[in-house]
């Protein structure tokens, strides 16, 4: 008994089957309706194993498509909503319903007014009658 578990190790174990049965028919003539039953299902098995190669196939190449699609969408709708702002202008709160951010200025830190600016004059000298330890 084979302890095949893929799909493609049992379509291999069939067709080993099947060619020791055919090889070996005139013994085992009692079981070809089974023989038989057993190379229909490996016929379809190898037919849908090609159809599903040539869909998978086919998604990568509607993947690669919709990659392409996305990206050209994603550009002109950049560009729609640029000519959008440039149309109402960049301060237009209209501009937000097209998912553009309208510009609202910037907000600006308060200075404190304790605070005097540094200054750029040098210290004063040091006389020169005295010593620092």
């Amino acid at each position: 008994m084979s302890k095949e578990t893929t799909d493609a190790g049992k379509k291999g174990d069939w067709g080993g089957l099947l060619a020791t049965m055919a090889a070996n028919s005139a013994d085992l003539a009692h079981l070809e309706p089974l023989r038989a039953q057993l190379a229909t299902q490996f016929d379809k098995a190898v037919d849908i194993g090609k159809q599903q190669a040539g869909l998978i196939a086919n998604k990568q190449e509607m993947s690669k498509q919709l990659r392409a699609v996305i990206t050209e969408g994603n550009r002109l709708a950049t560009l729609l909503r640029s000519a959008i702002k440039q149309h109402y202008g960049i301060r237009a709160e209209k501009v937000a319903e097209f998912g553009v951010q309208p510009f609202r200025g910037r907000t600006r830190k308060a200075k404190t007014p304790g605070t005097p600016p540094p200054s750029t004059t040098p210290p004063p000298p040091v006389p020169a009658g005295t010593a620092t330890k």
